[in-house]
């Protein structure tokens, strides 16, 4: 079985971020999923402004909307800053719903997960990411809800994703958003 190619985006630049290990924890759980997982790197891409996306693409938003056209799903990793998800990630979204009906997202296969320090594990931010992606008209996984709260109760000092309930969370996700991406594979070839 040809596996399914994921990208995976964490709307943390911190390199020791709690959304980053969560990504390289759903990379080693991706391989029992049929799952080849990539990261992409945010910090490259500028603020997103109109009169620079009429004047064309930068290249590093043009390598971001071809790594998301490439992938067969996206899974998103989002903290939570002030009860909203972080301003990386919304820029993200914001250049990659350009152009308006005909975004790299449209039926896109989307996971979205996160993990703070806080007791309220990403909800809030999560439920911004999903309405921020209505538009473009991505097709967000609803569930298993994969939000984590107290990280570090949930990863060791080296960043290593310990807690077997969420493990099997985020294995379930990974599964369902490689049953989504199969399906929307099926469906163009048919």
């Amino acid at each position: 079985m040809t596996p399914v190619r994921v990208l995976g985006i964490s709307g943390s630049l911190r390199v020791g971020s709690y959304n980053r290990a969560l990504l390289r924890a759903a990379g080693e759980l991706a391989p029992s999923n049929g799952i080849e997982l990539t990261e992409l790197d945010l910090s490259p891409i500028p603020f997103y402004d109109g009169d620079v996306e009429a004047a064309g693409d930068p290249d590093a938003v043009a390598d971001m909307r071809h790594a998301v056209r490439e992938s067969d799903a996206v899974l998103l990793a989002t903290p939570e800053y002030n009860r909203g998800t972080s301003g990386v990630l919304k820029n993200a979204l914001d250049w990659l719903s350009r152009p308006a009906l005909a975004s790299v997202l449209r039926w896109k296969p989307v996971g979205v997960v996160g993990a703070s320090t806080g007791r309220g594990g990403t909800r809030r931010a999560q439920q911004q990411v999903r309405e921020a992606l209505l538009f473009p008209g991505a097709h967000v996984l609803d569930d298993p809800e994969v939000a984590i709260p107290l990280a570090w109760e949930h990863f060791d000092a080296d960043g290593r994703l310990t807690n077997e309930e969420t493990q099997a969370a985020l294995e379930s996700l990974l599964g369902g958003l490689a049953d989504l991406a199969r399906a929307r594979t099926a469906t163009q070839a048919a």
